[in-house]
């Protein structure tokens, strides 16, 4: 490492890391290390983890543990917070970005489609939350992000259980901040418009004739990068926000 040391915001902080395989989740486990962070890294095949989570270790000086976590299973998020929090031995840091969809329109709506988007997106994300803002609010305070997106504040074309289960959410997150703010827990929202990961980049990049009406309600008439919101993920966690509590943020070049 450079004996310059940059600015670290979140150096000596310990954070989970939902879905942090790929997407946005992993750019974000990217930036957090880059900041000085220890992680606890999740997703369902703890082996995609194991590689980039010795990388952001030798990379940035960090710790890095990685966990198996399928949220679509009912009993991880009661007891994920309480094991990861064992292995680094408390943690100040929630980031709950795990997520799926399945696009469709309403009248092609399939119910199990419904219920796992609700299930992963909604109360898996919820009660991990809940869990951890206990957990913090006991120990002085934490940072919990809920990974939420436009699609929460204004709804989208086929995207019926996915806007609910965002929306839900961010209500979540809101609850939390307004319960636990008094016991030093922030809880707060960033919502992101199509975002080029290698997943966005595939649905939305390459397909002009799909992206050009989304682009056209965007002033800014590009779509996000997943550095963009980790940029805010990074400052959402730090001392820099530290009077910030259940707010939603935009990152959708005005598309709100």
């Amino acid at each position: 490492m450079s004996s310059e040391q940059p600015h670290r915001p979140l150096l000596g902080r310990k954070a989970l890391i939902t879905g942090a395989s790929r997407g946005i989740g992993a750019d974000i486990a990217r930036a957090y290390a880059a900041a000085g962070a220890d992680l606890v890294l999740t997703a369902r095949d703890g082996s995609a983890l194991e590689e980039p989570a010795a990388r952001l270790a030798a990379e940035h000086g960090v710790r890095t543990v990685v966990l198996a976590a399928d949220l679509a299973d009912p009993d991880v998020p009661g007891r994920l917070w309480a094991e990861a929090s064992g292995l680094m031995d408390g943690l100040d840091v929630l980031v709950n970005n795990a997520g799926l969809s399945h696009p469709e329109t309403v009248e092609a709506l399939e119910t199990a489609h419904f219920d796992e988007t609700l299930q992963v997106n909604l109360r898996a994300p919820a009660l991990l939350a809940a869990r951890a803002g206990a957990a913090m609010a006991e120990s002085g305070g934490g940072a919990i992000l809920t990974i939420a997106s436009a699609a929460a504040l204004r709804p989208l074309a086929e995207h019926y259980a996915y806007s609910t289960a965002k929306a839900g959410l961010v209500m979540a997150t809101r609850t939390l901040a307004l319960e636990l703010g008094e016991r030093g827990v922030r809880a707060n929202s960033i919502c992101p418009t199509v975002v080029l990961t290698d997943m966005g980049q595939k649905v939305w990049g390459e397909q002009p004739a799909k992206a050009a009406p989304m682009l056209a309600r965007i002033p800014q008439s590009r779509f996000a990068q997943p550095r963009e919101v980790s940029d805010v993920a990074v400052w959402l966690a730090s001392d820099a926000a530290s009077m910030v509590n259940g707010a939603e943020i935009p990152v959708d070049g005005g598309y709100l």
